[in-house]
């Protein structure tokens, strides 16, 4: 099973790495990383890691990666320096790499919106709770193609 800080910091050097300069604040890495943990459940039909997902106002959020990044504020994570490519699997990898090109392309707004729309958060801010890892695991499994 994979580190959310490992999962952070494979989404930061995708995008620092990147010929166009994609910048992540840490709404949309958090963003990313519920992303990431979505289609885990509805691929592998198990959690990518295993922190929580709370339901606040933004969106869905990991408090401990929250914390670990909120003194950037609003603004670009720095790539961080304690990344191991080889602490994720190849199926892990492939999973971040698909979900990165897919949603990597929105704003951190837009990804904020998006999960607005999404069962998973919506009922868990309803309820001022965890997101649910089974309403996770039945809703990812709908967005598979």
């Amino acid at each position: 099973m994979a580190d959310v800080f490992q999962v952070a910091a494979y989404f930061l050097n995708k995008a620092n790495s990147d010929d166009a300069g994609d910048l992540i604040s840490n709404l949309k890495l958090q963003k990313l990383v519920y992303y990431a943990q979505g289609f885990a459940l509805a691929i592998f039909d198990s959690p990518l890691f295993n922190n929580a997902i709370e339901a606040w106002q933004h969106g869905p959020v990991i408090t401990e990666l929250y914390h670990r990044f909120k003194t950037f504020g609003s603004g670009a994570i720095d790539t961080p320096d304690e990344f191991d490519a080889e602490s994720l699997s190849p199926e892990e990898q492939g999973l971040l790499d698909e979900v990165y090109d897919v949603y990597g392309q929105f704003s951190a707004w837009k990804l904020r919106n998006m999960t607005h729309d999404e069962p998973p958060w919506t009922e868990a801010y309803r309820t001022g709770g965890y997101v649910n890892e089974q309403t996770m695991t039945d809703y990812f499994k709908t967005q598979l193609n």
